[in-house]
């Protein structure tokens, strides 16, 4: 009887030679600590030079932004003197650096050799979110807003050549968050959270041009774009502890799907040569979704990372995720740097 069982189990196993080998989504393999950085609960956006080999990283209770070898993981540089750093972008072919520092409601422009500062941009108070148009080198800014005491806030343009602020589209909502733009059209899709709704907007005309409401998740916070589907992946912190990633059509934008994820949800990222939406929630995962077809998502796996580590930075060419963890919880401010499998 002994001898039939595992017979039996070997018979199994060897029938599903896949599952038993299965690897994480998301592997472990680097841990940078970040320089002198006070308790606080918040560390924003990342960003990374591939050429010059440097991962940019905002610990916003240091009021700086941080500069480490993307191989070693050692110190190099820290950028101080900021209000509050949200977001960073790196420009390669002209070496610079652009910082939104949302306190002063600033994009500061820094020479990438040296780091010295070249120019800065006002905009209004509670600059924030930062997106990047590629064709037309110009970076998508919001600010105004609820933080600047305003009913309304902007995705303002600023052109990174000259640094020229170049225009605005008004949004009459209190917040708007994480957007993503599109390549093959005008639009730019951005969260009205506060509104619980996407708004698309026409980058050319400068305009809303529709809104769609989310009725499957809350807070809309995150957002991701599958292009080549037309699938947009909108990220909701529904409560402390739990969230959704809303999957939409974006030509339409009809709900498909919601895929349960963890809470404060701040980062998601599609990876079209894996077919994954890669979620990272405060309560100390980033949550993995393979994709079976446009419509149809399933949990692939989560990584463990820490309390609050809801930001973080998907490298496609490096087949890494980086991940930003602030000081709390009894630890050091660190940047988890895992290997997607």
């Amino acid at each position: 009887m002994k001898r039939s069982l595992i017979l039996f189990v070997l018979l199994i196993v060897s029938a599903y030679p896949g599952q038993a080998q299965t690897p994480e989504p998301l592997k472990l393999i680097q841990t940078i600590e970040m320089q002198d950085v006070p308790v606080g609960p918040y560390a924003d956006h990342l960003a990374v030079d591939l050429k010059g080999q440097r991962l940019f990283a905002t610990p916003q209770a240091r009021k700086s932004v941080q500069v480490f070898d993307l191989n070693t993981g050692k110190f190099l540089h820290e950028i101080a003197g900021l209000g509050n750093p949200h977001a960073v972008l790196y420009r390669a072919d002209l070496n610079r650096i652009y910082v939104i520092d949302g306190e002063p409601g600033l994009v500061r422009i820094y020479d990438g050799r040296d780091y010295h500062p070249l120019q800065t941009v006002t905009l209004l108070g509670d600059a924030d979110s930062l997106g990047y148009d590629p064709a037309t080198k110009t970076a998508y800014v919001t600010n105004g807003g609820r933080g600047a005491k305003l009913d309304y806030t902007l995705l303002s343009a600023v052109d990174t050549g000259t640094g020229e602020h170049t225009g605005d589209i008004k949004v009459t909502t209190g917040v708007l968050e994480a957007m993503a733009i599109e390549s093959s059209s005008s639009r730019i899709y951005i969260n009205l959270t506060r509104d619980n709704q996407v708004a698309v907007l026409d980058r050319d005309k400068r305009r809303v041009i529709a809104s769609w409401p989310i009725t499957k998740g809350k807070r809309n916070i995150a957002l991701a774009l599958d292009e080549e589907h037309h699938r947009l992946f909108v990220g909701c912190r529904n409560s402390d502890m739990s969230g959704t990633v809303v999957v939409i059509d974006a030509q339409t934008g009809k709900e498909i799907d919601a895929l349960p994820i963890g809470g404060w949800v701040d980062y998601l990222a599609w990876d079209p040569a894996s077919k994954r939406i890669y979620a990272s929630c405060g309560t100390g995962y980033v949550h993995v979704f393979q994709a079976r077809d446009p419509d149809h998502y399933e949990l692939a796996g989560k990584a463990e990372t820490a309390v609050m580590a809801k930001t973080a930075l998907m490298v496609p060419e490096l087949n890494r995720l980086f991940v930003a963890v602030p000081h709390i919880g009894g630890g050091p401010a660190r940047i988890f740097v895992f290997q997607t499998q």
